[in-house]
């Protein structure tokens, strides 16, 4: 399957990196119930971010049941070197793969390499590149994320900044590529980062530092209706 399979119109996106690691596949299947077919998840190496997280060996173990489920596992390659970890996400049972635009010297290239593995790839970007310079290389993309803080660590504030970067963004790129948003997704900052032309909404602490993740979820997707 590919992203215009996957995607209903708009899609809010669980960040796994907020999740209670101690109860993950509880976690899991409770979104998947609540209506949540797409799963964002994080892998930080220490070096282009600060914190190691989340790797494969975790994304294997969740993978069946979310698949099971009709589920989708968009992965976050917030990595130095993501041509190493493209073969390790897709034996994992990752779906998509994202890598920064900051860390390759050839983004077509490497998009073409992300694709060797069956994956379905994204181009992401920090705030201080520019989105025009981004969407000139990243048009054999199926995504391209605008990150609306620094990647690195769940809970920062979403920069305001962002919702012009993402109407940049939107009318630079093809219409047929999603634009996707990551950092301080909540109840004030989704509709602003629809509104811009951002269909996946990537929500972490939104989602998982509520009582009630199915309702946090559901409170979410509303917004967007």
């Amino acid at each position: 399957m590919t992203w215009p399979e996957w995607v209903r119109t708009t899609e809010v996106e669980p960040s796994l990196y907020a999740a209670d690691f101690a109860r993950l596949g509880e976690q899991v299947d409770v979104l998947l119930g609540a209506g949540c077919r797409i799963f964002h998840f994080d892998v930080g190496d220490g070096h282009f971010v600060e914190p190691v997280t989340i790797g494969p060996v975790v994304l294997e173990s969740i993978a069946p049941r979310v698949h099971e489920a009709g589920g989708v596992l968009d992965c976050h390659l917030m990595v130095d070197n993501p041509l190493r970890h493209f073969p390790q996400i897709a034996r994992a049972g990752g779906d998509s793969a994202t890598f920064h635009y900051e860390v390759v010297d050839d983004v077509p290239a490497t998009i073409a390499a992300a694709r060797e593995h069956g994956l379905q790839v994204g181009v992401a970007f920090n705030p201080e590149s520019e989105p025009e310079d981004v969407a000139t290389v990243a048009g054999d993309a199926d995504l391209v994320l605008c990150m609306s803080i620094h990647p690195g660590y769940s809970g920062q504030k979403f920069r305001p900044d962002a919702v012009d970067r993402i109407r940049r963004l939107r009318a630079a790129l093809p219409e047929h590529i999603h634009i996707q948003v990551d950092g301080g997704i909540d109840h004030e900052t989704i509709g602003p980062a629809y509104e811009a032309g951002a269909t996946l909404l990537v929500a972490g602490s939104a989602v998982f530092g509520r009582g009630d993740l199915a309702d946090a979820y559901r409170g979410l997707v509303r917004d967007l209706e």
